[in-house]
């Protein structure tokens, strides 16, 4: 039998983005609004990284048929669980909470370290909250 797993979601693959169809739709049994301890940034490659510095990310909290459905996100996001080191992202296990901040889940994150947010010359969104419709205009 296949254990539900959970992935929050901030960017390109929350439901209404440009990877949510290919990525999240096919496996996906439940959508909910969340919130993860963290502070977004926009980068110029067109998409947002979180890191685990102090604040508020928005986004969703994705329910999963089963963990496998968790390896071709690995690919899209340039993690490699044998080799974190050379990984665009890390996923971990964090807390996750609801728009009240009471707590939900532990859910799958991919985070980016604040250096490599540095280096690609992320923009601190304050609001912690990213849409590609709203990149685009700023």
């Amino acid at each position: 039998m296949n254990t539900p797993c959970h992935l929050f979601v901030y960017g390109t693959l929350k439901p209404g983005e440009r990877a949510f169809a290919d990525f999240c739709a096919p496996y996906t049994i439940a959508i909910q609004p969340a919130m993860a301890v963290g502070r977004l940034y926009h980068l110029p490659l067109g998409y947002p990284a979180m890191t685990l510095e102090a604040g508020w990310v928005h986004g969703t909290l994705l329910t999963f048929s089963a963990p496998a459905c968790l390896y071709p996100i690995d690919a899209f996001e340039e993690y490699y669980p044998d080799r974190p080191e050379i990984s665009e992202y890390q996923r971990d296990r964090h807390q996750v909470y609801n728009a009240q901040q009471q707590p939900l889940e532990t859910a799958w994150i991919y985070t980016m370290t604040r250096d490599r947010v540095t280096a690609l010359a992320g923009r601190w969104l304050p609001q912690g909250e990213w849409t590609e419709a709203r990149s685009n205009l700023e």
